[in-house]
């Protein structure tokens, strides 16, 4: 991340948004919203003395409310930039008019309260989209007590209280005493592979994560022992299964075949009933901690994302690419590229060489001076169109727009737009729209020439 901020051929735009994208491959016009940090970044030296100095603390997002951060703060410790931003919600000058004390002691005055926001558009050959995923709500799974009992944890919450500088310190306790835990519990599955009340896909790092937790666990606190309820594991990769393997092994993690049926409380006890289908039997453990493996899926705005950038998406709001298997991270709209887990759970080996794959599908286009495109477009005959414009209406790219023409609107395509998918000549209604190399003559010309060549070779004849 700071490799790329200093790269003089990388533009960093942080705390900003895509509001509109228009044009098409090879010559995108995006606006930006920029959203004011409040904070000039041209002066600012990343000292911290604002944020250190802030009367306010406020829950912090990073660490899942499980820490506090300032009104004026940085999302996490290695954010890049290292320039904070201002929370206005909270700040005491942007709700009641006093403070202004990161102002004062700001020595490089790098405070500005008179920012605003602020629309830019630029061009773009090429976009790369790789907004990620967010992790499902337990809380549709009330058996598990997630948000009723506070020792009922993610795997998101234990990974930040494994982190050094997360809100712990790198150190693992119970959230309702801050006790270290003994007995440790993990349900896999929760959100995932579930029709009834989560998603019926696999989240695939799950199983993994949880095996990398149990490790660290037994690393940092020898004492503990680490209980894994799971339907599957799906560890499959390089090296994975052994991975697995050694967390039983060398770690004593227990993995447990079943579903958990509940959890309540005893005393200061967390009590996980299940059942172990491979032994046959009831099961109820008692825990210091209950962790969950949340599904993974879509950021909550991926939607409203896609339908700026004119991409489609699956009923669960992944990205969907043009071809599973022959274009794997292109869309259907030349020139946006997919990656990383916006278009389906995927680890970080897959991650990576999806961004590869669709750098260098990006870099394809902006190293040629003129693009090839695909010969299958539409076109529109302008002596017959009648300007009714049902061709734009059904257009689902919107590669058709309306032309003036000695004073007469007709239809017009933008074959860079165009996928030839039909619509506008199915819909056409004096079939002035048609497809390159499927107009009606052509596709005549195709069947009478079969018959053609089968009456040349006395194939007709014999069958008569």
């Amino acid at each position: 991340m700071t490799e790329s901020s200093h790269d003089e051929n990388i533009e960093l735009m942080t705390y900003a948004e895509v509001v509109d994208v228009k044009g098409f491959v090879g010559n995108f016009d995006v606006t930006i919203r920029k959203k004011p940090r409040y904070v000039d970044m041209t002066k600012c030296t990343g000292c911290g003395l604002c944020i250190e100095k802030c009367p306010t603390k406020v829950p912090s997002e990073w660490n899942l409310d499980m820490g506090l951060r300032k009104s004026i703060y940085k999302p996490f410790g290695q954010a890049v930039p290292n320039v904070p931003v201002i929370d206005t919600e909270h700040c005491l000058f942007f709700t009641k008019g006093r403070c202004k004390i990161c102002q004062k002691l700001c020595p490089a005055g790098a405070v500005d309260y008179e920012q605003k926001e602020e629309l830019v558009t630029k061009k773009f050959g090429a976009i790369i989209v790789a907004t990620g995923f967010t992790q499902f709500d337990p809380s549709a799974y009330g058996e598990y007590g997630a948000g009723k009992f506070k020792d009922v944890i993610t795997g998101l919450h234990l990974e930040r209280m494994l982190d050094t500088s997360g809100p712990t310190g790198g150190h693992v306790v119970r959230p309702s005493d801050q006790t270290e835990p003994k007995n440790i519990v993990f349900i896999q599955c929760v959100g995932s592979r579930d029709e009834s009340k989560g998603r019926p896909y696999c989240s695939r790092i799950c199983c993994m994560y949880t095996a990398k937790q149990a490790i660290l666990l037994k690393d940092h606190y020898p004492e503990t022992q680490s209980y894994i309820f799971y339907i599957d594991i799906r560890a499959a990769g390089k090296n994975y299964e052994e991975f697995v393997k050694r967390a039983q092994r060398d770690y004593g993690a227990i993995y447990i075949r079943g579903r958990v049926s509940k959890i309540y409380e005893k005393g200061n006890k967390l009590i996980v009933r299940g059942v172990d289908t491979l032994a046959g039997r009831q099961v109820e453990l008692e825990a210091d901690l209950v962790v969950l493996a949340t599904a993974v899926v879509p950021q909550p705005d991926a939607i409203d994302l896609a339908k700026i950038l004119n991409i489609p998406y699956d009923q669960y709001g992944f990205y969907t690419e043009a071809h599973p298997k022959l274009q794997p991270v292109e869309s259907v709209t030349k020139g946006i590229f997919l990656t990383g887990s916006c278009q389906f759970p995927k680890d970080i080996p897959d991650s990576v060489a999806t961004t590869g794959a669709a750098s260098v599908r990006a870099c394809e286009i902006l190293s040629k001076d003129e693009l090839v495109l695909d010969p299958k477009v539409a076109f529109v005959n302008p002596d017959i169109c009648s300007g009714c414009l049902n061709c734009v209406e059904v257009c689902p790219f919107n590669a058709i727009e309306p032309i003036v023409i000695n004073g007469k609107t007709i239809a017009q395509v933008i074959p860079t737009l165009c996928h030839g998918c039909g619509n506008c000549a199915s819909t056409c209604r004096t079939s002035a729209a048609n497809v390159q190399g499927f107009t009606d003559d052509q596709i005549y010309a195709q069947v009478a020439s079969v018959f053609e060549i089968l009456k040349k070779e006395n194939f007709l004849e014999l069958s008569e």
